[in-house]
C-alpha cells in the first residue's frame, strides 16, 4: 500500500527550498489537515530543548491541532527568548494562512544548534509551501526529503487496519541519522491517521509505541535538543470513536501505531551516520527490567563493540566484557552470547564456531546479537549500527 502521509483522509503536505539549508535543497515543509485533529506528541528528555519544543508542548497540551511546520538546516536551539519568539511568529504566520488558531499549529526544527532562524526566508518559505499544499505522491516525497539533515535516505512506513468494518490508515515519516540515543532517539517523526480516537487514548498509544521502538535506537549515545514525534488523527475514517482502552478496536489501533514506529526505528538505525549495517542487540535472562536495559545499553554504547561490528569481527569478548562492567546481576556459569544466531559463548565458556563464516554473515545489512544473563526472565533490546570511519568524518566536518 501507499506510504503517503496524505493517504489517511484529510491531510495535505508541501515542501519547498527556502534557503535555510546552505546546500539549497528542500528544507521547509507543512502538514495541514482540513479538519481539527486530535493530537499527541512525545518529546526529547534532554533538559536543554529548542524553543520549538517548548512552544509545541504548550500548543499540543489542548489535545488538538490542525497543522505542523518543520524546517531542516537550523535547529533554532539554545537561542533564548528570540528563538521562542521566532517559533511563535512562524506558528502565527502558518495559522493566518490556514485561517486557524495559532495554538493549533505545531512547530519543529532540526539542524545546527545555536543559530537564529533566518525569519525572512522562513516566512517566505511558509507562503510558498502553503500555496503548494497537495495530496500527491510528489508532495509527500518532497516533504520526506525536506526534513533530512545528514540522513542519506528518506524514512517512511504505513499500515492499513480494519476498525468496525472501516479501513483506517496510519502513515509516518521521520528523519534522523546522528545524535541518536535512547530516550528519545534524536529524530523528528510525523504520523497521520484518519482514525477516530479520543486524545487520551491517542496519547497512550503513541507513547507506548515510541517507548518500545523509537526510544530503542542508539547511533551515538547522544540525545538531541529537538526530538519530537507528532501525531494527528483526523477522525475521517467514519467508524465509531475509540474511547475504551480495553476494546479490541483500541488494541488494533495501538498495534498499528507500533508497527509504523518500529519500521521507522529500524530505518533510523540502518541510516545511522556512516553505518554499513543495522544490528538488533537483545538481552534476555535478566533479573530485573532495569538490569536488561543497562546491559543492552552497555553493549550498544561501547565504541569498541561497534567498531568490531564495522569490521565484521565476531569479537564476542568485547560484548561479554561490556556486560561485565554494566554492574547488572548475571550468572557467570550461564552467561551466553549469539551473533547472527551462531553461538559464540555458552555457559561462561568459548563456543566452537567458524569465524570466517560468521564474519560473512556480519557483512549483511541487518543481523542480531543475543546475550542471555542466566539470572531471570526479564529482557530488553536496542537497535543500533556499526561505528565507521565515515561517522568521524561526517561529524568532524558537520558545522564547518
Amino acid at each position: 500500500m501507499s506510504h503517503l502521509l496524505t493517504t489517511p483522509k484529510g491531510f495535505s503536505v508541501a515542501a519547498v527550498k527556502s534557503g535555510i539549508k546552505a546546500s539549497g535543497k528542500l528544507d521547509l515543509g507543512l502538514i495541514v489537515s482540513e479538519v481539527k485533529c486530535n493530537a499527541a506528541g512525545v518529546f526529547s528528555t534532554n533538559k536543554i530543548v529548542s524553543p520549538t519544543v517548548t512552544l509545541t508542548k504548550k500548543h499540543i497540551h489542548s489535545g488538538f491541532a490542525r497543522a505542523i511546520y518543520v524546517n531542516a538546516g537550523n535547529a533554532n536551539s539554545c537561542t533564548g527568548k528570540r528563538g521562542y519568539n521566532d517559533a511563535l511568529k512562524t506558528a502565527q504566520h502558518v495559522a493566518a494562512l490556514c485561517e486557524i488558531k495559532t495554538e493549533d499549529v505545531l512547530i519543529c526544527s532540526t539542524g545546527i544548534i545555536g543559530e537564529f532562524l533566518p525569519m525572512g526566508k522562513v516566512l517566505t518559505g511558509v507562503n510558498n509551501a502553503f500555496n503548494q499544499l497537495a495530496t500527491t505522491r510528489k508532495a509527500h516525497k518532497d516533504f520526506t526529503h525536506a526534513i533530512l539533515t545528514t540522513d542519506l535516505v528518506k524514512k517512511e512506513a504505513s499500515v492499513s487496519i480494519n476498525i468496525s468494518g472501516k479501513e483506517v490508515i496510519i502513515s509516518g515519516v521521520c528523519k534522523g541519522s546522528g545524535m541518536i540515543a535512547p530516550n528519545m532517539a534524536t529524530m523528528l517523526g510525523f504520523i497521520t491517521t484518519d482514525a477516530n480516537i479520543s486524545t487520551p487514548l491517542l496519547r497512550k498509544a503513541l507513547q507506548s509505541a515510541v517507548a518500545s521502538t523509537i526510544n530503542k535506537v542508539s547511533v551515538d549515545n547522544h540525545s538531541s535538543t529537538n526530538d519530537s514525534v507528532l501525531m494527528l488523527a483526523s477522525g475521517l475514517a467514519d467508524h465509531q470513536k475509540i474511547t475504551k482502552i480495553a476494546s479490541s478496536e483500541y488494541k488494533k489501533f495501538a498495534k498499528g501505531i507500533w508497527q509504523v514506529c518500529d519500521a521507522l526505528a529500524q530505518q533510523l538505525a540502518a541510516d545511522g551516520e556512516g553505518a554499513t549495517c543495522m544490528i538488533k542487540v537483545s538481552v534476555t535472562g535478566a533479573k530485573t527490567r532495569n538490569d536488561a536495559r543497562r546491559a543492552v545499553r552497555a553493549i550498544v554504547d561501547s565504541p569498541l563493540v561497534r567498531c568490531a561490528f564495522n569490521g565484521a569481527d565476531p569479537n564476542w569478548g568485547r560484548i561479554v566484557s561490556a556486560v561485565g562492567y554494566s554492574e547488572v546481576t548475571f550468572v557467570a556459569s550461564k552467561l551466553s552470547c549469539k551473533i547472527c544466531q551462531d553461538v559464540v559463548y555458552k555457559n561462561g565458556k568459548p563456543a566452537s564456531f567458524n569465524p570466517s563464516s560468521l564474519s560473512k554473515k556480519m557483512r549483511k545489512k541487518k543481523w542480531e546479537v543475543e546475550v542471555n544473563l542466566g539470572a531471570g526472565k526479564q529482557s530488553d533490546f536496542c537497535y543500533t549500527c556499526d561505528l565507521s570511519k565515515q561517522y568521524v568524518t561526517i561529524n568532524a566536518d558537520y558545522h564547518t
